[in-house]
C-alpha cells in the first residue's frame, strides 16, 4: 500500500503523526524536519536575490543554492513518505523468514541514509548563505540549520535501528 504524505497540510501530516498508527514515524518525521530546514534556505536564497550589492557571481551562485536547495527540499518530502513505505515493510516482514526481514532492514536503512546525505548537502549550503545572503535572514539560515541537525540526528537514530 502506497503511502503519500508529500502532498499533506502540516495539520494533516502533524494529525496523522499523532495517531496510533504505525505510519509516520521517527524516520519520516526527520525527514519532514528536514525538508523545512531546506525550506528555509530556499527562503533565505529568494530573499537574497537581486539585491544591489550583489555582484554577477554572487547573484549566480545564490541562484545554484536557491535550485539545489529545492532539488533537496522536494526528495526530503517524497522520502517522508518513502520512509513510512519502508517501515510498512519491515511490519510485513516480521511474520516471514530471517532473510526477508533483513532485507526489509536494510532497505528501510538506506532510506534513513539517503536523508542523511540530503541533509549533509542542505547543510553545505549554509556557508555561501550566511556570508553572502541578506543579512537580515541570518536567524533563518540558523534555524534551518538546527532542522536539518534534527532531521540527520533523527535519520541516524533510524538507520542504527534498521542495520
Amino acid at each position: 500500500m502506497p503511502v503519500n504524505f508529500d502532498r499533506f497540510t502540516l495539520v494533516q501530516y502533524l494529525d496523522q503523526l499523532s495517531t496510533k498508527e504505525p505510519v509516520p514515524g521517527g524516520g519520516s518525521a526527520a525527514a519532514y524536519v528536514a525538508a523545512l530546514g531546506t525550506g528555509l534556505l530556499s527562503m533565505v536564497a529568494n530573499y537574497s536575490l537581486g539585491r544591489k550589492a550583489n555582484t554577477k557571481t554572487v547573484e549566480a551562485r545564490l541562484l545554484r543554492s536557491r535550485t539545489a536547495s529545492e532539488v533537496i527540499r522536494k526528495r526530503l518530502l517524497a522520502l517522508t513518505s518513502l520512509d513510512s513505505e519502508a517501515y510498512l515493510q519491515i511490519v510485513a516482514a516480521r511474520a516471514k523468514d530471517n532473510k526477508t526481514q533483513r532485507l526489509a532492514s536494510r532497505n528501510a536503512a538506506k532510506v534513513g541514509e539517503e536523508i542523511c546525505r540530503l541533509c549533509y548537502k542542505a547543510m553545505e549550503l549554509t556557508p555561501f548563505l550566511v556570508e553572502k545572503g541578506n543579512p537580515y535572514l541570518l536567524s533563518d539560515v540558523e534555524v534551518a540549520v538546527e532542522l536539518l541537525r534534527a532531521g540527520y540526528n533523527g535519520s541516524m537514530v533510524m538507520v542504527k535501528i534498521n542495520q
